[in-house]
């Protein structure tokens, strides 16, 4: 009996370094507190540190000059805005949010993971933290105890709350594309059958989030994710998901009016949009506008919010209507463009694009090249870190940081970081005097 026991202690003490990691994720399941610290951002910093304990105790090298150069581009840019912004402290504060999100946090999960196990640790803890905000997304839709929508408190929002909209979409549709990179992946066959189940079982709190940004993006990754596997399997895998989506608007009424009526909204963009997309557009020019005058550095971290009404129209609404899921009635002044890119462009200008939108253009390019040349099954990795990244270049056209779903950001980027620059390479370690070996390496043996 001692001999089953004793590898239970070793696979836990081989997972310990990317358990860290996976506490992030653990901790965007609890309910966000309005105005508190996030749990979740308090534990990525405290990761952050953690890795550098382990560098310093490890003496292992840090990251490669390519890895250090796609992950530390992002700086220049951030630096300069952060210097014109239009006091110290919201350039202090929006410039350490953005080292969080684009920099630490991904260099962090990337050192952390050591191999394609770790990758498939946190992999899965997407599709957790997925399904669980899904099942209370559907809750809130069924008893209609979700975030309002055209009158009815019927939007799925997890535990994020009216004032993040976007987070349970952001959540599920990440884990659905995880779920499907596993499915369409070389494991073995009950892993794969586990994987597509949950991607179906996804399928249905993605809908009721009404997140036209979250569905296109999400129909994007997938369609990329079916032609990398090739364009057979990909032809097979679509119609089942036609099947499987006619059984669900069919067979259990899925498909409600309202539904349909922000399904047939996403084609409706310019002939009668409604105010949402009207608002949207109305920030998208106000932020080319604050460019246009700022082309190199933009107007400083943080200042969108303070040059908006200077280049808005008389076109955008006074705010955003918040109610349900346990938040009164009230109007969210709408602070950002919606629009990473936009964002960026009009708070950093073209140094701050060029160098954050060209970090992520790099790995997305390697990770694409990795994948085309390993064909292995240490490979479908690809499926799931490209996806992840496709995922976020296609939603960042309709939505931007913000809110305590961007931590999520962070992950995605360290999981398609590791990918595209170190894949199953294992990490450089300098030999410590006395000790020939990791016990990390001695335990695989």
């Amino acid at each position: 009996m001692s001999h089953a026991l004793t590898p239970l202690p070793r696979r836990a003490a081989a997972l310990a370094p990317v358990l860290p990691a996976v506490a992030v994720m653990v901790l965007l399941a609890l309910p966000v507190t309005p105005g508190g610290a996030e749990p979740a951002d308090v534990v990525s910093g405290l990761m952050v540190v953690y890795c550098v304990i382990r560098l310093l105790r490890d003496r292992r090298r840090p990251l490669s000059p390519s890895a250090a150069l796609v992950l530390g581009l992002p700086v220049v840019g951030l630096t300069l805005a952060a210097m014109g912004a239009s006091s110290p402290t919201a350039g202090l504060t929006g410039l350490g949010r953005y080292l969080q999100v684009f920099v630490l946090v991904p260099a962090a999960v990337l050192l952390l993971i050591r191999d394609r196990a770790d990758f498939q640790v946190l992999a899965w803890s997407f599709v957790g933290l997925a399904l669980w905000q899904g099942a209370i997304g559907v809750h809130q839709y069924v008893t209609r105890t979700g975030a309002s929508y055209q009158g009815a408190d019927i939007r799925a929002v997890g535990t994020f709350g009216a004032q993040d909209v976007m987070g349970m979409a952001s959540a599920v549709a990440l884990g659905l594309v995880c779920a499907t990179g596993i499915a369409l992946s070389r494991a073995c066959v009950r892993e794969r059958a586990v994987a597509a189940g949950c991607a179906l079982a996804l399928l249905p709190p993605l809908a009721v989030s009404f997140s036209r940004g979250a569905w296109i993006a999400t129909a994007v990754t997938i369609t990329v994710q079916l032609v990398l596997t090739g364009l057979r399997r990909a032809l097979r895998t679509a119609a089942a998901v036609a099947a499987a989506g006619v059984v669900l608007v069919g067979g259990f009424g899925v498909g409600t009016t309202l539904l349909q009526q922000r399904i047939d909204s996403i084609a409706q963009v310019t002939d009668a949009p409604d105010q949402s997309v009207i608002d949207r557009y109305t920030l998208w020019a106000s932020a080319t506008g604050m460019w246009r005058q700022h082309p190199l550095t933009g107007v400083g971290l943080k200042g969108f919010p303070e040059y908006r009404d200077g280049h808005a129209t008389l076109a955008l609404s006074s705010g955003a209507e918040i109610a349900g899921a346990g938040v009164t009635y009230r109007r969210q002044a709408l602070l950002s463009p919606h629009n990473m890119y936009l964002l960026v462009l009009s708070e950093q200008g073209l140094i701050g694009l060029l160098t954050l939108a060209g970090g992520w253009l790099a790995l997305l390019v390697r990770g694409l090249r990795r994948r085309h040349r390993d064909r292995g099954p240490g490979g479908d990795a690809a499926l799931v870190a490209c996806g992840l990244l496709i995922w976020l270049l296609t939603d960042f056209m309709y939505g931007d940081i913000g809110g305590p779903s961007t931590v999520l950001i962070g992950m995605c980027l360290g999981l398609a970081a590791w990918w595209a620059l170190t894949g199953d390479k294992k990490a450089d370690v300098l030999p410590r005097a006395g000790v020939p070996e990791r016990a990390e390496e001695a335990l695989a043996r």
